[in-house]
């Protein structure tokens, strides 16, 4: 049987990493397609902040390709002994089709309220997130603009993070992937 790649996409701040990092202490492996950009900044002796992770992976779409922040991670997906691979993170279709290469892939959408996603971002204070409304929406709309809009339309199904639990949105995504391998 094929490995079950589910991508969780949405706009920043909805709620992703949270999904992820809850569902990597339940033991299943995940990669984060961030985080590759992160390593490349590191290697570059970057400094992570928002400007710069995002002018690298802009940099990296237009000289490798718009799927290339995927390529990163291909060949950790495909040397993984899990059935399921939980990816954070997928921001266009070109991503997804280079994921397609590692498994069955499948698209979960994480929604959020704006304001949600604004206050998650200032309380998360990760180097690359947004600490003004204007930085928020200028993120949002260089998000958008490599695709994210897309392929949230195109999510397989989605689930909401409007006053809801950690452990809710959690349990909503796990009952999802055991009706996507059965």
């Amino acid at each position: 049987m094929s490995k079950l790649v589910v991508c969780l996409t949405g706009m920043p701040g909805a709620g992703k990493s949270t999904i992820v990092s809850k569902l990597k202490e339940d033991g299943y492996e995940t990669f984060s397609l961030g985080d590759g950009v992160r390593a490349e900044a590191k290697r570059q002796n970057l400094e992570p902040t928002g400007a710069n992770l995002g002018k690298l992976m802009l940099e990296l779409r237009e000289k490798n390709g718009p799927g290339a922040i995927a390529e990163l991670l291909k060949e950790s997906i495909k040397e993984s002994t899990h059935q399921i691979i939980i990816i954070d993170g997928v921001r266009s279709i070109h991503e997804i089709n280079v994921l397609k290469e590692t498994g069955n892939v499948k698209l979960l959408a994480v929604d959020a309220a704006p304001d949600t996603r604004f206050n998650f971002l200032r309380e998360r204070k990760r180097s690359d997130d947004p600490l003004t409304r204007e930085k928020f929406e200028e993120r949002d709309n260089r998000e958008i603009g490599v695709g994210l809009k897309e392929i949230i339309e195109l999510a397989d199904e989605s689930i909401e993070n409007n006053n809801v639990t950690i452990n809710q949105m959690v349990e909503s995504a796990t009952k999802i992937f055991q009706k996507w391998i059965e």
